[in-house]
């Protein structure tokens, strides 16, 4: 009775080759396998042609204007670049208003360069991450740079829990800012 249900790992390779043997499937590095390859499809013709490619890029790269923001705002070797920590006015191009606040944090990606700024409006903590090739961005204009020069961090996201280091930065006490 004993031998019955025990199991050789001899018998058990065996039956499993057999069980795979039978059932034929496609394999790609197999050498009995046959794959065709996929018929030639042409591109169609106004991707031949080059039409919508100048509308495409016209909508999607970037203005001089925006070039010379990039430039001179956000790179790291400019002498007018904007430090987290600084008192920044945006104008945006659909708002009736800017928005005025200070710098969280800077994220440089080239074209995807965006920053986030943090502003207290009616006693309410307002954040917005602003893509400075984005469309909507017409101006960004530096009110005022940080204490110091700059700040001891590149990411000022404790500021949201500590409104009266945020106010000592927009009021610009030079010696209560860590």
């Amino acid at each position: 009775m004993f031998n019955i249900f025990r199991w050789t790992s001899r018998s058990l390779t065996r039956t499993m080759a057999t069980a795979a043997q039978t059932v034929s499937k496609p394999y790609p590095f197999s050498k009995t396998a046959i794959i065709l390859p996929e018929p030639y499809v042409a591109p169609p013709l106004p991707l031949v042609q080059g039409k919508g490619l100048m509308p495409y890029l016209q909508k999607n790269l970037t203005t001089p204007e925006k070039q010379t923001m990039l430039r001179e705002l956000f790179s790291r070797h400019s002498a007018k670049r904007i430090y987290p920590g600084s008192i920044v006015g945006v104008t945006l191009e659909h708002a009736p208003f800017a928005f005025t606040g200070v710098v969280l944090a800077i994220r440089r990606r080239g074209i995807d360069t965006s920053m986030v700024l943090r502003n207290v409006i009616q006693r309410t903590g307002v954040e917005m991450q602003l893509f400075v090739n984005s469309p909507h961005v017409k101006t960004i204009k530096v009110v005022q740079k940080p204490p110091k020069g700059r700040m001891k961090r590149a990411k000022l996201f404790y500021l949201r829990h500590s409104p009266e280091k945020m106010s000592a930065l927009a009021g610009s006490k030079k010696g209560t800012i860590a």
